[in-house]
C-alpha cells in the first residue's frame, strides 16, 4: 500500500512500486519508474523519463549534532533530479541538491545538501558526497570514493574506488581548524588513481593524473603525473591520455 499526497503531481505514464511514500508538493515528470519503499521527501522535482530504484530516499533534511560546523538550522530547498537519470537502490539524495540529466547514482550512493552533480556523470555503488561540493559533467567516481565537503570537482574528472578526499589538516582538533576548512579541488580532465589520499585544501591540476595510493600533500601541476607519499611529480601525462585528445 502506498502513501501518495493529493498535493503531489505526477505525470503521465508514471509507475509506482509497494509500500512508497510521496510527500506534499512533490511534482513528478512523465514516464518516471519508482520502485517499491520509496521515500521522496516533500517538494522534490523530479523530472522525465527517470528510474528510482527500491528503498531510496530522495528530498531528506539534513541533521546537525551540538557540535557541528554547520550552523544553518533552516530548512534546505527541495532537492531537484533532472531528465533521464538513473538513481539505484538504497540512494540517499538529500534536500538542497541538485542532480543533472543522465546521471546515473549507483546502489548505496549518497549527495548532501547544497550539492551539485552535472549532467551524464556516474556516482558509482557507496560513493559519497558531501555537503556544499559541486561535481562536473561527465565525470566518473567510482565504488566507495569520498568527495568532502566544499570540494569543487571540473568536467571529465575521474575519481577511482576508495579515493579520499579530505578538508580538516587539524584532525577535528583546535579552532585553528575554521579558517582553512577546504576540500579537494580537481580541475577538468584530472584523474585520481585508486586508494589515493588529497590533504585539506589541494588543488589537482587540469589532466593531472594521481597514481593509485599516492598521497598528496601539495597541489599538482597541469598535465603531470604524480606519485608517491608525500607525491612527487614522476613525468608528463602522455599526449594521447590528455583530455584534448579523447
Amino acid at each position: 500500500m502506498n502513501s501518495i499526497s493529493n498535493k503531489a503531481t505526477l505525470g503521465e505514464n508514471v509507475e509506482v512500486g509497494e509500500f512508497t511514500v510521496i510527500k506534499d508538493d512533490v511534482k513528478v515528470g512523465d514516464n518516471v519508474v519508482i520502485g517499491n519503499n520509496v521515500i521522496i521527501h516533500a517538494r522534490t522535482k523530479i523530472g522525465n523519463n527517470i528510474r528510482i530504484d527500491d528503498n531510496t530516499v530522495i528530498g531528506k533534511q539534513p541533521m546537525r549534532s551540538v557540535n557541528s560546523i554547520f550552523k544553518d538550522d533552516e530548512k534546505q530547498p527541495p532537492a531537484v533530479i533532472g531528465d533521464g537519470a538513473i538513481i539505484g537502490t538504497g540512494v540517499i539524495i538529500y534536500a538542497g541538491s541538485k542532480v543533472g540529466k543522465e546521471v546515473l547514482m549507483a546502489d548505496l550512493a549518497t549527495i548532501r545538501e547544497e550539492s551539485t552533480v552535472g549532467d551524464k556523470t556516474i556516482v558509482g555503488r557507496n560513493a559519497t558526497i558531501e555537503n556544499v561540493c559541486t561535481v562536473g559533467s561527465n565525470c566518473k567516481i567510482q565504488t566507495n570514493a569520498y568527495i568532502t565537503a566544499y570540494s569543487e570537482v571540473g568536467d571529465n574528472v575521474f575519481i577511482a574506488p576508495g579515493v579520499v578526499t579530505t578538508n580538516d589538516n587539524f584532525a577535528g582538533r583546535s579552532k585553528e581548524r575554521f579558517k582553512h576548512h577546504k576540500g579537494v579541488t580537481v580541475k577538468n580532465g584530472g584523474r585520481i588513481a585508486a586508494n589515493a589520499t588529497t590533504m585539506s585544501g589541494i588543488t589537482i591540476g587540469e589532466d593531472s593524473l594521481v597514481a593509485a595510493g599516492s598521497i598528496v600533500t601539495k597541489d599538482t601541476p597541469a598535465k603531470k603525473i604524480v606519485m608517491g607519499s608525500p607525491a612527487k611529480e614522476y613525468k608528463d601525462v602522455p599526449e594521447d591520455q590528455l583530455l584534448k585528445n579523447q
